[in-house]
């Protein structure tokens, strides 16, 4: 169930509202008395075993210099 949260009460009391998603609640925002949108805390997304970042290991070469996060952006991504 989502707790009613006015226009002026998220306006007057900004952290006390995300502390509130931080803490799990969603929210039902209000403006003038009427629902104009449901809010709710970020839901974390379970990263896919595709994702490239989990192939670095084979990726990695023993050459010594240090690379730059954009060259691995280039190796990884092809950006």
């Amino acid at each position: 169930m989502a707790t009613t949260v006015s226009m002026v009460e998220l306006r007057r009391d900004t952290a006390r509202v995300l502390q509130s998603l931080r803490q799990g609640h969603r929210l039902l925002l209000t403006y003038r008395g009427e629902a104009i949108a449901r809010i709710e805390p970020v839901a974390e997304r379970p990263v896919s075993p595709n994702d490239p970042i989990y192939r670095l290991a084979d990726l990695a070469v023993d050459a010594g210099a240090p690379i730059t996060n954009d060259e691995i952006d280039e190796i990884v991504y092809g950006r």
